[in-house]
C-alpha cells in the first residue's frame, strides 16, 4: 500500500477526552475518531486490526468445532420478556418501537436470540452438543463511557453459546472454549491472568474473565502468593478470622455515647472529626433486595462488594435504597446510618466479628454514637464475606491463608457456565435415550473484539507511540524512502516494496513529499513492528536500515539481501506466535 494514497489522517495533538494512552494513540494514528460519547468510527487501519484479531479467534474457534453464524442486531421484546431480562437488564438495554408501535431493543448480547433459533432446530439429543459464535456489533447504553474504545456503548464482540445434554457435556465445552481463549490471546501476543468473576446481568452459576495486564486497566485482579488462585476483586474470597478479638462481657464495655457531629457524614469527615481511624467505625448501609430494605455492616475502611451481597441473600436484584427511603427507615438524612435500634435485617462483614467498641451512626442527623458494641447495644442476623478484597487480605483456598497480591487488568474476554437458566425460561429442550423432555444446558462466552485493539495498545506502547505484537499489526513493514525526488532512492524503494508484497508481506510504502522527521514519527506513531529507511547516503555504501519497533538497534542490509533478510525476520516474529496444536496455557509460566 502506497501511503500517498492511503486514507491515513495522523494528528500531533491528542483528543482533550483521552485519559488513557490507547485513546490518545488510536486517535492520533488514525486509527478511530469520535462521532458520539461511546461511538467511534473505524478507520483503514483500525479496521485492519480488527481484521487481524478476527481471523485468529476465528481460526481458534473452528479448532475448537465452534460454527459461525450472524445473528440479527434488532431483537424482538418478547424474547427478552420470554427470558425475563427486558426489565431486569436496566437502562443499558437500548430499547425502541418500529413504525408499527413494535418493541424491540438493539443486542448486547445474543443468549435470548441463539436460544430461539437452537430450540426451533434441535430436537434430539442426537442434535447435541453444538457450539455457535458470531462477531457482530453490540451496544450498551453506558451511563459513563470513557477510555475510548475501552468502556465504548457500540463495540465489536464475538459472542458464542454452547448447547448439551448434560452438565458433564457442558462443562467439557466450558473448558474446550477456555482453552481457546487462553490460544487467542496468547497467540494476540498479551501478557494475561484467568480469574474467576461474578457472572452479573448474565446470570449462570461459573464464569471466568480473560484480564489483559495493564496499569491503566479499570479491574482490580488478586492472585494469592502461594496456590495461584486467582479472581477480580468483586469475586476473590475472604475467609472469616481465625481469631475474634471480642469482649468476653459485653455488658462490662463503658456505655454508649451519643456524639454531636454537625455536618459530619462521610467516613473521612467522621473520623477526623473524632480523631479515630476508620477501622474503629461502622458504615450501615441501606440496600434494597427484591423489594425489601436491609442493611449492610461494613468496616469504614472497607468496601461492600454489592454482587458477593446480593448472592448471599440470593437476591435477584440489589440496589442501594434512596434517600427518602433512609429517611423514612432511619429518621436521619444519608450519612447517619446505624445498627443501634434499627429495625431492618442487618447483615455484617467477617471484618466485624472482632467486634470491640465501635463508632456509628446514631440514626439521627449531626449525631453518632461512640462505644457501639455488637451483642449488647445491637444484632446481626448472619455474618459473611461482604466486601471487596484487596492486598494484604488473605487467601481461603490452599491453607496457608497466604496474602493477596493485586494487579490491574483490561477484561477481554469472559465465559459463563449458565446451566438451564434460558433453556429452562425459554423451553429449548430435546428428548433424550428414554424419548424424555430435558432442558438444553448451557453456556457462553464472549470476546470483546475492539477491546483487544485498545489493550493490545496500553499493554504495548512507549512515548512515541503504539508497538504492536506482529500478528495484530495492520502492516508489517514500513518502507521509508527519504527523497522520492532521488532517482536511486525511489529505485531501491520501489524495487524492495514490489518484492516484499511479491512475497505476502504486508507493506506499507511512505512515498509521501514528506521531511525524513515526519515520516519517523508517524512510522513510530503507527507502530509498523519493522521500518526501512532508504536514503541516499546508505545507498552509497550499497545498504539499508533495518530496524524493529520498540527496539533501539539498528542494522544495515546490503542492498541485494535486504529483501530476503525482511521476509525472514518477519516469517520469525510470526514463528514466536505460533502455537502447536497440542500447546496448553500454562498460568504459572
Amino acid at each position: 500500500m502506497r501511503l500517498s494514497r492511503y486514507y491515513l489522517p495522523t494528528l500531533k495533538e491528542a483528543p482533550k477526552d483521552a485519559d488513557v494512552k490507547s485513546h490518545a494513540l488510536l486517535v492520533r494514528g488514525g486509527f478511530i475518531r469520535k462521532i458520539a460519547a461511546g461511538i467511534y468510527d473505524f478507520m483503514p487501519l483500525g479496521v485492519r486490526v480488527l481484521k487481524k484479531i478476527e481471523a485468529v479467534i476465528r481460526e481458534e474457534l473452528d479448532r475448537a468445532n465452534a460454527h459461525e453464524v450472524l445473528l440479527p442486531a434488532v431483537q424482538p421484546a418478547e424474547l427478552w420478556e420470554e427470558s425475563g431480562r427486558y426489565v431486569q437488564y436496566g437502562p443499558e438495554l437500548l430499547r425502541f418501537q418500529d413504525r408499527k408501535g413494535g418493541h424491540f431493543c438493539f443486542g448486547p448480547t445474543h443468549e435470548e436470540v441463539i436460544t430461539d433459533l437452537v430450540r426451533r432446530d434441535v430436537r434430539s439429543y442426537r442434535d447435541l452438543p453444538v457450539i455457535l459464535y458470531q462477531i457482530q456489533v453490540k451496544f450498551r447504553d453506558e451511563i459513563r463511557p470513557r477510555f475510548g474504545i475501552m468502556r465504548a456503548r457500540e463495540f465489536s464482540m464475538k459472542d458464542a453459546y454452547s448447547f448439551d445434554v448434560d452438565d458433564s457435556g457442558a462443562h467439557a465445552s466450558y473448558e474446550a472454549m477456555h482453552a481457546a481463549y487462553c490460544r487467542i490471546f496468547t497467540r494476540c501476543g498479551f501478557r494475561f491472568k484467568v480469574v474467576e468473576a461474578d457472572t452479573g446481568a448474565i446470570g449462570g452459576s461459573r464464569s471466568h474473565e480473560f484480564q489483559v495486564l495493564a496499569e491503566s486497566g479499570e479491574d482490580s485482579i488478586l492472585t494469592c502468593r502461594k496456590c495461584g488462585y486467582t479472581a477480580n476483586d468483586e469475586k476473590a474470597e475472604i475467609p472469616p478470622p481465625d481469631t475474634l478479638v471480642a469482649t468476653d462481657c459485653p455488658a462490662c464495655e463503658p456505655p454508649r455515647e451519643r456524639v454531636h457531629t454537625p455536618n459530619q457524614r462521610t467516613v473521612e469527615e467522621v473520623t477526623d472529626f473524632l480523631g479515630i481511624s476508620p477501622k474503629q467505625l461502622i458504615k450501615t448501609l441501606l440496600y434494597v433486595a427484591d423489594e425489601k430494605l436491609v442493611a449492610f455492616l461494613i468496616r469504614g475502611d472497607h468496601d461492600l462488594n454489592e454482587p458477593k451481597a446480593k448472592a448471599m441473600l440470593g437476591a435477584s436484584l440489589l440496589e442501594m435504597a434512596d434517600e427518602a427511603t433512609v429517611r423514612r427507615a432511619t429518621g436521619a438524612p444519608v450519612g447517619f446510618a446505624g445498627p443501634v435500634g434499627l429495625e431492618v435485617p442487618c447483615y455484617a462483614d467477617w471484618a466485624l466479628q472482632e467486634r470491640g467498641p465501635m463508632v456509628t451512626g446514631a440514626n439521627e442527623e449531626d449525631y453518632h454514637h461512640r462505644g457501639v458494641v455488637l451483642g449488647r447495644d445491637f444484632e446481626v442476623r448472619e455474618f459473611a464475606d461482604l466486601r471487596i478484597a484487596a492486598t494484604g487480605d488473605t487467601c481461603p483456598r490452599c491453607g496457608t491463608r497466604a496474602a493477596y497480591d493485586a494487579h490491574r487488568g483490561i477484561e477481554v474476554g469472559h465465559i459463563f457456565f449458565l446451566g438451564t437458566k434460558y433453556s429452562e425460561t425459554m423451553h429449548c429442550t430435546f428428548l433424550d435415550e428414554n424419548g424424555a423432555e430435558q432442558p438444553a444446558v448451557m453456556g457462553c462466552y464472549g470476546i470483546g473484539v475492539s477491546r483487544i485493539l485498545a489493550a493490545a495498545v496500553e499493554q504495548s506502547h512507549d512515548e512515541d507511540g503504539i508497538i504492536w505484537p506482529m500478528p495484530l499489526a495492520p502492516f508489517q513493514v514500513n518502507v521509508v524512502p527519504l527523497n522520492m525526488d532521488d532517482a536511486e532512492v525511489r529505485e531501491v524503494a520501489e524495487q524492495l516494496y514490489s518484492t516484499l508484497l511479491a512475497a505476502g508481506v504486508e507493506t506499507l510504502l511512505d512515498d509521501r513529499p514528506e521531511r525524513p522527521g515526519a515520516k519517523f514519527k508517524d512510522s513510530a506513531l503507527v507502530g509498523i513492528p519493522f521500518q526501512v529507511v532508504i536514503g541516499r547516503r546508505g545507498l552509497k555504501n550499497g545498504v539499508v536500515e533495518l530496524s524493529r519497533r520498540g527496539d533501539q538497534a539498528r542494522r544495515d542490509l546490503p542492498v541485494a539481501e535486504a529483501a530476503a533478510e525482511i521476509i525472514e525476520q518477519v516469517r520469525a516474529a510470526f514463528d514466536d506466535h505460533r502455537l502447536p496444536p497440542d500447546w496448553v496455557y500454562d498460568p504459572s509460566a
